[in-house]
């Protein structure tokens, strides 16, 4: 599959800075990171926007990836990722953002292309800067705050000792789903993924 239609443009979505690594919150920072080595592209400042971006291709000759890290706080994600895919000119259905993901259980992975942002102020600011919902999101399930603790305070927490277990293998596995909705579609992705 060749890229005649242009790159994708990867978000991850997250907060810059050291203390927020770790966080639930920054999982699409996470996953973008393992993309990058997957295609042999290393993050650096972007000239045009306020983000890191790296380059690369899935495969030989495979459609080209541009990788980005917003540099803003997730709630005002959207400015750089609509001037970034302005500069390279990819339009919003080949625009893919992953994030976290309150509304399903640790660990499972959801694609769609368009529809709400249940709440995700990185999701919001991407879609009123975009001018538009359809795009596509992989959803990285984090699951509800346990007892009343508040879900803004939950989403920038870390991840748990159990749940760190794990997110090695979960994060590999969001980044060959976005890999899949870049080679496949997001349909056949659904059907592959949703199921496991």
């Amino acid at each position: 599959m060749t890229d005649e239609a242009g790159p994708w443009l990867v978000v991850g979505l997250g907060n810059p800075g050291r203390e927020y690594a770790g966080n639930r919150h920054n999982v699409g920072f996470m996953v973008a990171e393992l993309l990058a080595a997957r295609v042999g592209g290393k993050f650096g400042r972007h000239r045009r926007a306020v983000a890191e971006v790296a380059e690369g291709r899935l495969g030989l000759g495979g459609p080209k990836l541009v990788l980005m890290k917003p540099l803003t706080y997730m709630n005002l994600s959207g400015g750089p990722v609509a001037g970034l895919a302005q500069f390279h000119k990819v339009p919003p259905g080949r625009v893919i953002a992953v994030h976290d993901e309150l509304d399903i259980g640790y660990g499972q992975l959801r694609v769609k292309c368009g529809g709400g942002e249940g709440g995700h102020n990185g999701l919001r600011s991407m879609s009123k800067s975009l001018g538009t919902k359809e795009y596509v999101r992989v959803r990285f399930g984090i699951g509800r705050p346990p007892g009343r603790q508040d879900p803004a305070d939950y989403v920038l927490s870390d991840f748990s000792a159990a749940e760190r277990k794990e997110l090695e293998f979960l994060v590999d596995r969001a980044a060959d789903v976005v890999e899949s909705v870049v080679t496949r579609g997001v349909e056949p992705t659904q059907n592959l993924y949703h199921g496991a």
